[in-house]
C-alpha cells in the first residue's frame, strides 16, 4: 500500500520536483501551492504525511500547522524552511511539526526524513493499538463470576481506577486473579494511555531488584558500564505493579517506603533526586500483617501501601463461580485451536467440582487447556482430566464447597463396586480386577476422596452416595 503524501509550497519548481522524485520513490503524491488549497486537499484526502513550506502566499506555514493540527492531531507534518528559518522551525516542532528540513536539500535527505516520520507513525498506531486491545481485554465487565464477594471487589476497582493517586494493596492465593485486577483498574483509569510496567520482585536478587526499580549510575558498581534508567522512571505518569511486594529486602522497602513519602526516587550509585508521577499497585500471596508481626516487613511501609486494600478469594471459596470459568476458557481454547468442544461430561464435571484447586484460577486454566488439546469429541471426559495430578493435590469437602457427587457419579460407582466379586484365599482376601466399566479413572477419584477424609470411610461413601461395603470393595479392587 502506497503511502500518500501531500507537498505544500508556492514555488512551483520545486513543487513539481518534489512531486515527481517521490513519486518515482513509490509515494502517491497530491501538491498544494497555498494554505487554502493545503487545507482543503487535507479535509478531502487526509495523507498520511506533510510536506509544509513556513512562507505561503496567503497565510503563514504556523496558522496552516495549526489549522491541520486541529483537525487531526496525529497527522505527522514536516516542516521545509530556508536557513534562514530555522528557528521557525524549531518553534514548529513545539506547536507539533513531527521534523523539519532545511532548503537547499537533496532527494535522498528527504526520503530518509519520510521513512523515519512514516516508520516512527507505524509504531506509534502499534502502541495505541496494543493499549486498545488492552483496554478492552482488561475490561471490569470481562471478569468472570456472578459471586456476590467478588462483585463488590469489581465495584470498588472501579472506584480505584478513577481515583489515580491511591495506592492499592492485592492480597491473594497464587493464581486468583492479582494481576488481572491491577491490569483492569490501570487501563480503566486516566493513566491507561501511559506505560503499565510489571515487575516480579520474587524473581530478582535484592542487587538487581534495587537496580531494576531506581535504575544507576554508570560505575555505579561492577558491570555498570552506562546509566540505566529504572523501572520507576519507565512508569512515570502511569502505573508500577509490583508483584510479590511480601519479597522485597528490608533496604528496597526503605528505598520504596522514600518514594512513596516524597515521590522521589534515586538511582543507585547516584545523589540526585529525581520526581516521578507513579501510581504504585502492589500485590502479594502473603499474609503482611503476620510479616509485620514477625520483623519481616516495615510496618510502616505496610500501612503506606495498604491505603486500600482487594482480598481476592481462593476458587475454592468461589466454587459457584466455577462452571462460568469453565465455560470462558472452553470458548477461549475453542477459538484459539478451532475446535467446537461443548464442555465436560457429567462425570469429569464431579470430579472438577470436588477439587480443592490449590493453584486457583490458573490451574484451572491449565487443566482446561490440556483437557482441549487431547479431547477428540465434543466433551471433554475424566480420561482427559490429570486424575494423579488432582487425587495428589487433594479434593475439597462436599458439604462446604459443592454438593456431594452428582447422582450420575454415584450411580456409576455403585455399578461398578455391584460387579466387583469377592476372592478368598484362606483366610486371606484377594482384591478382584476392577471390570470394564470401572476404570481407573473412577478408582482414582473414589481414592482421592477417601484420602480426603483421612481414611473415614463412613465419611466417604456418604460423599459418594454409597454403601461402606461398596467402598470397600473399590479400594481393595486392582485395575488391569
Amino acid at each position: 500500500m502506497k503511502h500518500s503524501i501531500l507537498i505544500v509550497d508556492d514555488e512551483k519548481l520545486l513543487l513539481h520536483s518534489l512531486d515527481k522524485a517521490l513519486s518515482h520513490e513509490g509515494y502517491q503524491t497530491m501538491t498544494a501551492v497555498s494554505g487554502e488549497e493545503a487545507l482543503a486537499t487535507f479535509r478531502e484526502h487526509g495523507p498520511d504525511v506533510i510536506l509544509l513550506d513556513v512562507k505561503l502566499p496567503d497565510m503563514d506555514g504556523m496558522q496552516v500547522l495549526q489549522k491541520i493540527k486541529a483537525m487531526d492531531a496525529c497527522v505527522p507534518v514536516i516542516i521545509m524552511t530556508a536557513f534562514s528559518g530555522i528557528k521557525g522551525a524549531v518553534e514548529a516542532v513545539k506547536l507539533g511539526a513531527y521534523d523539519y528540513i532545511a532548503k537547499p536539500f537533496d532527494i535522498d535527505e528527504l526520503t530518509f526524513a519520510l521513512a523515519r516520520c512514516l516508520a516512527s507513525q507505524k509504531a506509534v498506531a502499534e502502541v495505541n493499538k496494543i493499549r486498545s486491545t488492552s483496554k478492552e481485554r482488561y475490561s471490569f465487565d470481562n471478569i468472570v463470576t456472578a459471586h456476590p464477594r467478588i462483585q463488590r471487589m469489581i465495584d470498588l476497582s472501579r472506584r480505584l481506577a478513577k481515583n489515580d493517586q491511591s495506592t492499592v494493596l492485592i492480597m491473594g492465593e497464587s493464581g486468583t486473579g492479582k494481576e488481572l485486577f491491577a491490569n483492569a483498574i490501570h487501563y480503566n483509569g486516566p493513566r491507561c494511555e501511559s506505560p503499565l510496567i510489571t515487575v516480579n520482585c520474587a524473581a530478582l536478587s535484592e542487587g538487581l531488584l534495587e537496580s531494576e526499580l531506581f535504575g544507576h549510575e554508570r560505575g555505579a558498581f561492577t558491570g555498570a558500564m552506562r546509566q540505566k534508567r529504572g523501572m520507576f522512571e519507565l512508569a512515570d505518569r502511569g502505573t508500577l505493579f509490583l508483584d510479590e511486594i511480601g519479597e522485597i529486602t528490608p533496604k528496597t522497602q526503605v528505598k520504596l517506603l522514600r518514594f512513596l513519602e516524597e515521590k522521589k526516587i534515586q538511582r543507585v550509585g547516584g545523589t540526585k533526586k529525581i520526581k516521578l508521577d507513579v501510581r504504585i499497585i502492589a500485590a502479594t500471596n502473603k499474609d503482611l500483617f503476620r510479616e509485620v508481626r514477625a520483623g519481616a516487613f516495615r510496618e510502616d511501609l505496610y500501612y503506606r501501601l495498604n491505603v486500600i486494600s482487594l482480598v481476592i478469594p481462593p476458587l475454592r471459596e468461589r466454587i459457584s463461580d466455577l462452571p462460568l470459568l469453565i465455560r470462558h476458557f472452553i470458548d477461549s481454547y475453542n477459538r484459539g485451536l478451532n475446535k467446537s468442544v461443548s464442555g465436560y461430561d457429567e462425570e469429569a464435571l464431579a470430579i472438577l467440582s470436588n477439587y480443592s484447586w490449590p493453584g486457583n484460577i490458573r490451574e484451572l486454566r491449565n487443566i482446561i487447556e490440556r483437557g482441549m488439546l487431547l479431547c477428540e469429541g465434543n466433551w471433554i471426559r475424566t480420561t482427559e482430566i490429570p486424575l494423579e495430578h488432582i487425587a495428589s493435590r487433594g479434593i475439597s469437602d462436599p458439604a462446604k464447597v459443592s454438593s456431594p457427587a452428582p447422582a450420575a457419579l454415584g450411580s456409576a460407582v455403585e455399578a461398578c463396586a455391584d460387579g466387583i466379586p469377592s476372592h478368598s484365599q484362606g483366610n486371606r482376601s484377594r482384591p478382584a480386577p476392577v471390570p470394564a466399566a470401572l476404570d481407573s479413572s473412577i478408582k482414582i477419584y473414589v481414592e482421592a476422596v477417601f484420602s480426603h477424609y483421612q481414611g473415614n470411610r463412613s465419611r466417604t461413601a456418604l460423599a459418594l452416595k454409597i454403601t461402606r461395603q461398596r467402598l470397600k470393595r473399590i479400594l481393595n479392587s486392582t485395575v488391569d
